[in-house]
């Protein structure tokens, strides 16, 4: 099959982050399995989500993972101009959820399968598909450890094909989204000095969170982010019934993004500190005033990787692109990264058409991707 018709087909399978995809990645499993390749199923408890991982070439140390994830963002509420889960190709354009983030980069490993099984491969390329990137990277640890477990020999290098234009990325920062919830004591407006308003108090989390930011920014950067210092920022806020009742519960949801350089558990164990100190305060007046903090998904961790590490060169060869750079957003990267590959980010497609209405990748950015795997190959078979 082409990268394009590959792509049509998973294109077509509309697995939102969360959502079952076993239908997807059993079809990637039948692709890959009559080319003489053994894939093997990572699955959730409950056996209705998996990722895939296999290895094409010797069972040596060394070695690359390629590694993609099968869900995709909403499309709820977006103005498309063709059906988001059917590929439609105009002006060499290829429109549909997931083309460029990332299905695309899945694409274009099983079309480049027919040659990387023919080569002489003196190291070992994997597959590692994962799922639930969307909503956390929640399933690339238990993929990784289930890899590092599966075969006697180690990876030395992880490529996560996330839309990058096929610029070599190497650094992410990390992520973790937090639900906060206050419990405060209802009453009529007029008695709100005697009451607790969640409100009232959210708000002061929200300025402590906002001041984090602003210590955060004077005390350490790195400039090779835009904004080149972590960030907090809070996202969803609810609650209060009506204007004259003192809201006795009000919720909000905020995320941190932190650069290498910052410790994001520091910054958690100082905001639940202050949370604490509030409780204590306020429960002299209310002593059933609470606040809960609970983790969205887990912190998922930044990528750092240093320019002298050997995927960094091997990346740009292969893509013919000498430059780099770094992102913002999150990606499985960082947590290939901590599990000891050197890792980094390239892909094609741009990351400013993931997300949006009419999403799409273009022609020429699968074409080069499939020419940048066959370099991999020819460099893995020397």
């Amino acid at each position: 099959m082409k990268v394009e018709d590959i792509l049509a087909k998973l294109v077509s399978f509309p697995v939102l982050g969360g959502d079952h995809n076993l239908e997807i990645i059993h079809w990637i499993q039948n692709y890959i399995e009559p080319f003489g390749i053994a894939t093997t199923l990572v699955p959730n408890k409950e056996k209705t989500k998996a990722s895939l991982h296999c290895r094409i070439g010797p069972s040596v140390d060394g070695g690359v993972i390629l590694s993609g994830h099968t869900d995709v963002v909403p499309v709820k509420g977006q103005s498309w101009d063709s059906d988001p889960f059917i590929l439609t190709k105009k002006d060499g354009k290829l429109f549909g959820r997931g083309s460029a983030d990332m299905k695309g980069f899945i694409a274009c490993c099983l079309a480049s399968l027919p040659s990387i099984i023919k080569a002489d491969l003196k190291q070992p390329i994997y597959f590692a598909f994962s799922y639930d990137e969307e909503i956390g990277c929640l399933a690339a640890p238990e993929l990784i450890e289930h890899i590092k477990k599966t075969y006697s020999e180690n990876a030395k290098y992880a490529i996560i094909g996330e839309p990058s234009s096929l610029e070599p990325v190497i650094g992410k920062k990390g992520v973790c989204y937090v639900l906060t919830e206050v419990n405060g004591s209802a009453g009529h407006s007029s008695g709100i000095h005697k009451e607790i308003s969640a409100i009232h108090e959210s708000t002061r989390l929200i300025i402590w969170l906002e001041n984090k930011m602003k210590e955060l920014s004077q005390a350490t950067q790195d400039h090779r982010f835009k904004p080149p210092h972590s960030t907090l920022h809070v996202g969803q806020i609810s609650g209060g019934v009506a204007t004259n009742i003192v809201a006795d519960y009000t919720r909000f949801e905020w995320d941190v993004r932190v650069i290498p350089k910052d410790d994001i558990k520091a910054i958690f164990n100082d905001y639940f500190s202050f949370c604490k100190e509030r409780e204590l305060e306020v429960r002299k007046r209310f002593p059933d005033f609470s606040i809960t903090n609970t983790f969205v998904h887990p912190p998922v961790p930044a990528l750092d990787t240093k320019l002298a590490d050997d995927i960094v060169a091997l990346t740009q060869k292969i893509s013919g692109q000498n430059s780099w750079k770094t992102v913002s957003y999150a990606a499985e990267a960082g947590q290939f990264h901590e599990a000891g590959y050197q890792s980094i980010i390239c892909g094609p497609g741009s990351i400013e058409q993931a997300h949006r209405a009419n999403e799409y990748t273009t022609q020429e950015q699968l074409d080069k991707c499939v020419v940048m795997l066959q370099k991999l190959v020819v460099e893995f078979s020397i």
